[in-house]
């Protein structure tokens, strides 16, 4: 019996998937547990597995594609199975006929064979597809002759979710547009190819004298850039975030003086004990939660759940946007520990190498931009996060102790606080706390 592919919830906040590569070509002989396909997620690039024994006799999605999760990608079979009757509903998920309210398109299956979370399960809804747009209508004078559009068909154009929102910014009707994926399916290429068409290109006819030229237009005039899986899920969640939430920010300002002459200390026992300012940081961030377990909680709606174990995330920049991998049970590792777990967790970030384990399940965040030169900054806090932490840059500062004038190295910290967790008050008991931590670092390390 032939076993259909899915487009797995590959994260637990997973709603859409870019196939980015496939592994196997159509023929090839797959074993469970093998590796058939890559796939963008919201978070990394990972693998997508086959979920039976046979040949891969079909792949429905084409590299680029992004697709919801549940929508089915491939068949896997045997060499004489008949599939037909799979493949000719592959596409109904990726075109709904008309913008009504969302229902499950025929054909759509309504369980994946992987991990799926509640928020993936409701992308498997067929999403309302666009009106296409009308086509510019061509200048009097244009001597280009009308693009040739497709042959009527029997049913709706079957496009992917990518082709259509290409299409629309592009002003391109899909009537127009000759499909090259499966069963004619209009494709990202095929918008692509269209928009660069001569018809597609024409420009306006020049403005008479006396008359302003105006701006057109022109896709040479701006570069429309398609959101990446991670850029969607980032936009989702601080929508859900800065909204909603009622936030307050407290800031402080910190003395690294003892913190600088324990880093040289370290130093000099070897560079496997060298650390850095953050390391440090998110040692005594860490520490300072365990004792104020109020602060290291999560918002639940009809609860609040606070944590006995401290996993502190941290706000790592990537090319397609913010990632936060976890460093679990923070508060019990050495900050040579933290300080190598961090570097690894960042370069593997940066690659979209990380793997979901390593990227949930934080109970608290911390965000550093100190390295650009920030003074002092607020950060979103991360739902369903209690708080976050804010470092600016470290710098050496003329201020006041005993009534002398000295130079000190400071830092500004700022703790933005869900108010319907953590009051006034618990706030700046942690934060106190916290300043005591860092400006008396031997403590960490007792």
């Amino acid at each position: 019996m032939a076993t259909k592919v899915f487009m797995e919830a590959l994260s637990p906040t997973m709603e859409e998937g870019k196939l980015v590569k496939w592994l196997k070509n159509e023929g090839d002989a797959v074993k469970t547990g093998d590796p058939i396909g890559e796939v963008e997620t919201d978070k990394a690039i990972m693998e997508l597995v086959a979920r039976g024994d046979g040949i891969l006799r079909k792949r429905l999605v084409n590299e680029g594609d992004a697709v919801p999760v549940g929508t089915l990608v491939g068949v896997i079979g045997t060499a004489d199975e008949n599939i037909d009757a799979l493949v000719g509903g592959s596409a109904a998920p990726a075109a709904a006929a008309a913008p009504a309210p969302a229902a499950v398109a025929p054909g759509t299956p309504q369980e994946s064979t992987g991990p799926k979370s509640d928020a993936a399960a409701a992308t498997m809804v067929a999403p309302p597809a666009e009106a296409p747009a009308p086509a510019a209508p061509a200048p009097a004078t244009s001597a280009v002759p009308a693009a040739p559009t497709s042959a009527p068909s029997s049913g709706p154009t079957r496009s992917s979710p990518l082709a259509r929102r290409l299409a629309t910014e592009k002003g391109l009707d899909l009537g127009s547009v000759q499909g090259s994926g499966p069963n004619g399916r209009i494709i990202k290429r095929d918008i692509e190819a269209a928009a660069a068409s001569p018809q597609a290109g024409a420009t306006a006819p020049a403005p008479q004298p006396g008359q302003v030229a105006r701006p057109s237009d022109s896709p040479a005039d701006f570069k429309d850039v398609p959101l990446t899986q991670i850029r969607k899920i980032i936009a989702k969640r601080l929508g859900e975030s800065i909204g909603p939430i009622p936030t307050f920010y407290l800031t402080v300002e910190l003395d690294l003086t003892r913190v600088m002459e324990m880093r040289a200390a370290m130093a000099d026992l070897g560079a496997e004990f060298k650390v850095s300012v953050n390391d440090v940081l998110l040692k005594a961030i860490a520490v300072a939660l365990s004792q104020h377990p109020e602060v290291n909680a999560h918002w639940g709606g009809d609860h609040i759940r606070y944590h006995n174990r401290v996993h502190l995330g941290m706000a790592v920049a990537t090319d397609d946007g913010l990632i936060v991998p976890v460093i679990w049970d923070a508060n019990t590792k050495g900050m040579s520990v933290i300080s190598k777990e961090a570097k690894e967790l960042a370069k593997r970030a940066r690659e979209r190498k990380l793997k979901p384990e390593e990227f949930t399940g934080s109970t608290f965040s911390v965000s550093n931009l100190g390295m650009f030169g920030i003074d002092q900054f607020t950060a979103i806090i991360n739902p369903p996060e209690a708080a976050i932490i804010a470092i600016g840059t470290g710098e050496e500062k003329v201020v006041v102790v005993n009534g002398e004038q000295v130079i000190r190295q400071r830092v500004r910290l700022t703790m933005s606080c869900d108010h319907r967790i953590i009051d006034g008050a618990v706030g700046a008991k942690f934060l106190q706390t916290l300043r005591r931590l860092v400006e008396n670092p031997l403590m960490l390390v007792y």
